[in-house]
C-alpha cells in the first residue's frame, strides 16, 4: 500500500521515494520529509521548531512559531512571514487564517478533479489517495489537501480545495496547488524552462539565492515565456546522478511557480494558479478546486526525473485512441502555400506527399469564411467557396482517393471583428465595456467563461466535424489574452473570469474529444505557447514551436524533454532557407531532428528535386520503423546543446534490447579533437550490434568507453540503431 497511516502521521511511499507529514502540537500540519525512500516506522524524523527572534508564537501553549515550522500548506496572518499557499479575504475585510487539523481520509485509487485535467489510474491498485481537512474555525473555512502516491511512479499528485462553511461570502486571493518546505541547508540549483515565440522552453539554471525567485504567466495561457514547471537539484546532482525535485502544474492558464530561501536556509517551493488579477468569491456552501500538481523525485539525476514524467504523462495523463497508437505521418500545407491555394494546388501537394509515404493531409489556415489573410473570418467556420468550390467534402473525398486521411486547422477560441459571428455577437469576446479592444493578428478572444458562447461554438464544431471525413484537428490559438473581463458578470466576480475561461476551454475540449474519439487532436498556440500538461490531457501531441529550423529545434526539443515525452512533440521537415531564421541545413539533418517527435512535413514538395523526394521517402519509412521506440523508449540525454556545439540523446526500449542514438554537430571547429560519446541505459552484460553494420560491442564497453566520433560538418546529424546481439541472430 503506497500510503501508511500512523494516527496523525502519514508516510506516502513510491518505488524510490517517501513523503512524510504529520500533525504537530496545536493541530498544525507539518512537513517532515520528501526524498529518498524511508522505512514507514521511522517517525522521529521531523525537524524541531526552534525559537527564533521575532518569530511570533501563538497563544495555544504549544510554543511553536509558524515562521519556523516546516508547513504543509502555509497561510497568511498568523505569523508565517514567508510566501503563503492560501490567502483569503473574509467578509470583515481581514485576511487572517489559522488552519488546524480536522480530519483525514484514505482511499484506494485516485479520484478525478471535476472540470479540470488530472492524472488518472486504470485500476485502484495503481495508487492510494490521502485527503486531509484543515479548518479555520473562526472564519468557517475548510481547506482539503489531496495527496496521491503512485505504486509505479515516483510522483506525488497534489491539489487543494477550499470550502466556505460559514454564513457569509469570502474572497480567495491566492490558492496554490502544492507547497514543500525544505528545511536543511543545501546549495540548491533552480531549473526552469523559459523563452519566447520561436525559441520556447530553453533550459535556464541558477543558484538559489536568498529571497524569492519566481516564474509566472500573466498572458492568459501557460505561455511562450515560461513553462509551468521548475526543479530543484542538489549541488552534486547531474544528468544521471543525485537528487532532483520536480514541480509540474497540470493547467493551461496563468500560473505561478516560486522558491523562497529564507535567512535560515529553509527553501519553500510552491506551484499553482497565477495570482495576478485572480480573485474568487466563495459563497456559503461553495467549494473551489485548484488544478493538480505532479511532484516528481529522482535520486538519479535530471534524466530519471524526465523519464518519470514521460512515462506518467504519456500513459496516465494523455487519453484516447492515440495515446498508445502510432500517429500518422502528415503533411501540412501552411508553409507550402500560406493563404495562396485552391483545391487543385492542395490535391497536387497531397498526391506528391502520398508518393513519399505520407498518410495524412492537413489543410491549414485560410479555408473558411472569406479568409485570404489574417484580417477576417475567424468564427465563420464554413468553407470559402472561392478556394473550395466543392466544400470540405469534395476536398476530403479527393484526398481519400489519393489514399490519405484528411485533417483540418481550426482556431475556435478566436473571433475576427470582420466576421459574421462578430457582427451578430460583438459582446461575445473578452472585453471591458467602454474600453478599446486590443487586437493581435487582427483577432479577439471569445469569452469561454460564458456557457452560451461555449455552446454555440461547440454546436458549430460538432456540425463541422460531422460534415466531412475529418480525422485530425490542429487546434490553434494565436494570441494572448487582454481586457480579461466578461460582459454581464458582476464586478465582484470579474477576477474569476480568466480561470472560468480556462475551465470553459476544458469543457469544450472534453465534449469534443469524447464526441469524436477517432479524431487525432493536436494543440498549438503560435507554436509552443500552450505546451503544458493541461492540454495534453485532451490532445496527445502539441506543435512544439513555430520555428521548424533543425538547429533551433535541437535546443527547443532538448528543453521540452525535461518534462514532456517525444510522443507529445509535433515536429516537421520544412524548407530551406528556413522561414523563421533563414538558415539552410541539410535535408537529412532536418529529417532526423523532426523524427524525434510526432513526425510530419511542411514544405512545397513541387519545389523538391527527385533526390530530395527520395530522401524524404526514406526518412518517412525509417520513422515508421522506429516509431514504437521513438514513442515509448526511455530517454537518456547525452550531450546538451546548451553546453556544447553538439547535441546527443538516445532512446532505449523497456526491455533494453533496442536503442536509437542521435548525435548532431551545430558548428564544426578546425582541427578539433575526436569526440567521445558514452551511451547509457543498456544492459552491461549484453552485446549490441549496429544495424547496417557488422560492428558488435558490449553494453559495458558502450557505456564506459563509448564511441569516438570523427568531427562532423556544420549542421550534420546521424542516428545509429542498436539491437541486442546473441549467437545465431
Amino acid at each position: 500500500m503506497p500510503i501508511h497511516s500512523f494516527g496523525s502521521a502519514w508516510f506516502l511511499q513510491t518505488p524510490r521515494s517517501s513523503y512524510a507529514l504529520g500533525v504537530a502540537a496545536g493541530g498544525r500540519l507539518q512537513h517532515w520529509h520528501w526524498g529518498a525512500r524511508l522505512n514507514p516506522t521511522d517517525l522521529g524524523i521531523w525537524r524541531p521548531s526552534l525559537d527564533r527572534a521575532f518569530a511570533p508564537v501563538g497563544n495555544d501553549d504549544t510554543g511553536l512559531s509558524f515562521n519556523t515550522l516546516l508547513s504543509e500548506f502555509p497561510f497568511s496572518g498568523s505569523g508565517d512571514f514567508h510566501s503563503p499557499a492560501v490567502e483569503v479575504e473574509h467578509a470583515d475585510g481581514s485576511a487572517v487564517l489559522n488552519l488546524r487539523y480536522e480530519a483525514h481520509r484514505l482511499m484506494r485509487g485516485k479520484p478525478g478533479l471535476p472540470g479540470l485535467p488530472a492524472l488518472y489510474v486504470e485500476t485502484e491498485s495503481e495508487a492510494d489517495t490521502l485527503e486531509i481537512d484543515l479548518l479555520d474555525e473562526t472564519g468557517g473555512l475548510r481547506v482539503t489537501l489531496s495527496y496521491t502516491a503512485f505504486a509505479v511512479h515516483d510522483v506525488i499528485a497534489r491539489s487543494a480545495r477550499v470550502t466556505n462553511l460559514g454564513n457569509q461570502p469570502c474572497r480567495l486571493r491566492r490558492v496554490l496547488s502544492a507547497n514543500v518546505d525544505f528545511g536543511e541547508r543545501r546549495s540548491w540549483r533552480w531549473l526552469h524552462l523559459s523563452g519566447a515565440w520561436a525559441r520556447e522552453r530553453h533550459l535556464h539554471e541558477t543558484a538559489l539565492r536568498p529571497g524569492v525567485q519566481a516564474i509566472e504567466s500573466r498572458c492568459g495561457a501557460s505561455g511562450h515565456e515560461h513553462n509551468p514547471f521548475f526543479a530543484l537539484r542538489a549541488p552534486d546532482a547531474g544528468e544521471e546522478h543525485g537528487e532532483v525535485f520536480g514541480f509540474s502544474l497540470i493547467y493551461s492558464g496563468n500560473f505561478l511557480g516560486l522558491v523562497e530561501l529564507d535567512a535560515m536556509d529553509t527553501a519553500r517551493a510552491q506551484i499553482g494558479l497565477g495570482t495576478a488579477g485572480f480573485s474568487w468569491q466563495l459563497e456559503p456552501g461553495e467549494t473551489f478546486q485548484t488544478p493538480e500538481a505532479a511532484l516528481a523525485f529522482s535520486d538519479r539525476g535530471l534524466g530519471e526525473m524526465s523519464r518519470t514524467y514521460h512515462r506518467l504523462y504519456r500513459t496516465r495523463l494523455c487519453r484516447g485512441r492515440y495515446r498508445d497508437r502510432a500517429r500518422p505521418v502528415l503533411i501540412n500545407n501552411w508553409e507550402a502555400t500560406y493563404f495562396d491555394f485552391d483545391e487543385t494546388r492542395l490535391i497536387d501537394l497531397a498526391r506528391r506527399a502520398k508518393k513519399t509515404g505520407v498518410e495524412l493531409f492537413v489543410l491549414d489556415d485560410g479555408w473558411f469564411g472569406h479568409r485570404d489573410d489574417v484580417h477576417s473570418s475567424l468564427g465563420d467556420w464554413w468553407p470559402y467557396p472561392k478556394k473550395l468550390p466543392r466544400g470540405l467534402v469534395g476536398l476530403a473525398e479527393a484526398i481519400a482517393r489519393e489514399g490519405m486521411l484528411f485533417g483540418l486547422w481550426l482556431e475556435p477560441e478566436m473571433i475576427s471583428p470582420d466576421s459574421e459571428l462578430y457582427r451578430e455577437h460583438p459582446d461575445w469576446c473578452l472585453h471591458v465595456a467602454g474600453r478599446s479592444r486590443s487586437l493581435v493578428r487582427s483577432q479577439l478572444v471569445l469569452d469561454f467563461s460564458r456557457p452560451e458562447v461555449r455552446d454555440a461554438i461547440l454546436q458549430c464544431l460538432i456540425a463541422l466535424l460531422r460534415s466531412a471525413p475529418i480525422r485530425y484537428v490542429k487546434w490553434d490559438a494565436n494570441r494572448n489574452l487582454t481586457e480579461i473581463a466578461s460582459d454581464g458578470r458582476e464586478s465582484a466576480r470579474q477576477g474569476e473570469t480568466l480561470h472560468r475561461h480556462i475551465l470553459g476551454l476544458y469543457a469544450v475540449l472534453e465534449k469534443l474529444t469524447s464526441t469524436f474519439p477517432d479524431v487525432l487532436f493536436e494543440g498549438c498556440s503560435g507554436g509552443g505557447g500552450r505546451f503544458d500538461p493541461g492540454l495534453l490531457h485532451y490532445m496527445p501531441q502539441i506543435w512544439t514551436s513555430d520555428n521548424s529550423d533543425a538547429i533551433s529545434r535541437l535546443l527547443i526539443q532538448y528543453g521540452t524533454s525535461l518534462v514532456y515525452p517525444f510522443s507529445a512533440m509535433a515536429a516537421h521537415i520544412s524548407a530551406v532557407p528556413n522561414h523563421q531564421v533563414e538558415r539552410t541545413t541539410p535535408l537529412r539533418t532536418r529529417g532526423l531532428v523532426a523524427q524525434t517527435g510526432a513526425f510530419g512535413l511542411e514544405l512545397d514538395l513541387a519545389r523538391c528535386t527527385d533526390a530530395e523526394l527520395a530522401e524524404i521517402a526514406r526518412l518517412v519509412e525509417r520513422h515508421r520503423q522506429w516509431q514504437p521506440l521513438l514513442a515509448t523508449g526511455n530517454l537518456y540525454r547525452l550531450k546538451s546543446p546548451f553546453a556544447d556545439s553538439e547535441s546527443a540523446w538516445m532512446l532505449v526500449s523497456d526491455d533494453q534490447t533496442e536503442a536509437l542514438v542521435f548525435h548532431a554537430v551545430i558548428l564544426a571547429e578546425a582541427n578539433t579533437p575526436l569526440m567521445r560519446l558514452r551511451l547509457r541505459g543498456l544492459r552491461p552484460d549484453w552485446q549490441y550490434r549496429q544495424k547496417g553494420s557488422d560492428l558488435i560491442q558490449g553494453g559495458d564497453a558502450l557505456m564506459a568507453h563509448g564511441w569516438l566520433l570523427a568531427p562532423g560538418n556544420d549542421f550534420s546529424a546521424e542516428v545509429r540503431h542498436l539491437v541486442r546481439w546473441q549467437h545465431g541472430t
